[in-house]
């Protein structure tokens, strides 16, 4: 099948390019340096991919990635990085089979983690605008964990604020603070792992043994105006122009096919003028018809993929494989 004849909206995968980004990074961070973020692509397909590439350990947003991913026989090393005190989805991570890690910064998520039988946990570190304890209360809290039974392996910390700035300098000295509250932390709690980064800082990100990196695999415009990222351009949402105007077309991909959060995607073609629920309005370079295709390039890969049950392999505009979105939810 072409491309071009798939029902849409669809999105879709250039298998080309996801093939590139997995060699590439597999060598800017082999082995364990990297421990990918599957909520940036919710699919245990593409994680077998990554596993496959010597990344075998996996950074998850959601107990339903966890367990996913422990279903799938991914689970050597699985971390779950967001806080909660669900005491029932804690326990179903406690009885899989995979090894679990997760994050705490309280006093309820360190009792919750200990009460569901989670062996081991990281104290995550506030060290932008995100979850995590104050530096002064790490140590306590690792004495906590370790005295309510549970393994402390080290520390977390999410430079969120700084992975989309695009001034090189300016991102590696927001990266270095927030870095050096996390080292101080560190020093107070103990353990093998000093975890944090993402795709915006994993080059400049020395501080950390490991990077959280996800968006990488695929990419989106979010990180178009980094001239330091290595990685192409993979994910694309499949349309259909579905009318047209004397100044503008609408194509039938909206705000329900993809994030937003990041603004409006991108497009080859011209330029967007706003996305609705159902539909996003186009002014083209050149005359658009009704039934043509338009390919929008995703603002943010995380929340579109979580709106599609299917990604779409794509090599030379033909679809050679589907892959079931299958970590969506929580």
């Amino acid at each position: 099948m072409h491309v071009d004849e798939l029902s849409t909206p669809a999105l879709w995968a250039d298998l080309d390019v996801l093939e590139f980004n997995l060699a590439a990074m597999a060598t800017r961070l082999p082995g364990n340096r990297l421990r990918p973020h599957v909520k940036a692509h919710k699919t245990t397909a593409l994680a077998r991919l990554q596993y496959k590439s010597g990344h075998t350990g996996f950074t998850c947003a959601t107990t339903r990635e966890v367990l996913g991913l422990a279903q799938a026989g991914l689970g050597d090393d699985l971390l779950l990085a967001n806080e909660t005190v669900d005491v029932e989805r804690l326990s179903a991570m406690a009885r899989s089979e995979a090894r679990v890690t997760v994050a705490v910064d309280s006093d309820a998520t360190v009792d919750a983690a200990a009460t569901a039988g989670i062996a081991e946990c990281v104290i995550d570190i506030r060290v932008g605008f995100r979850c995590g304890c104050e530096v002064s209360e790490a140590g306590y809290l690792a004495d906590r964990a370790r005295k309510a039974g549970m393994a402390v392996r080290g520390v977390m910390g999410y430079e969120g604020h700084a992975m989309g700035v695009v001034d090189l300098d300016r991102r590696h000295e927001l990266v270095e603070a927030a870095m050096e509250r996390l080292l101080q932390a560190h020093d107070l709690v103990g353990g093998d792992l000093v975890t944090g980064g993402g795709t915006g800082t994993h080059a400049i990100n020395t501080w950390v043994n490991e990077i959280q990196a996800g968006s990488y695999v695929l990419m989106d415009t979010a990180y178009s105006e980094q001239s330091d990222q290595p990685f192409k351009q993979g994910l694309f949402l499949q349309s259909t122009v579905v009318s047209v105007a004397e100044k503008f077309a609408v194509c039938d991909a909206g705000l329900k096919a993809q994030g937003m959060d990041h603004g409006n995607p991108g497009w080859a073609g011209g330029e967007i003028l706003f996305c609705s629920d159902e539909h996003t309005n186009l002014v083209a370079e050149s005359s658009l018809s009704v039934g043509d295709r338009v390919r929008l390039i995703p603002a943010h890969i995380d929340p579109t993929m979580a709106k599609h049950q299917t990604l779409h392999l794509v090599r030379n505009d033909e679809v050679v494989d589907r892959w079931e979105i299958d970590l969506r939810h929580w």
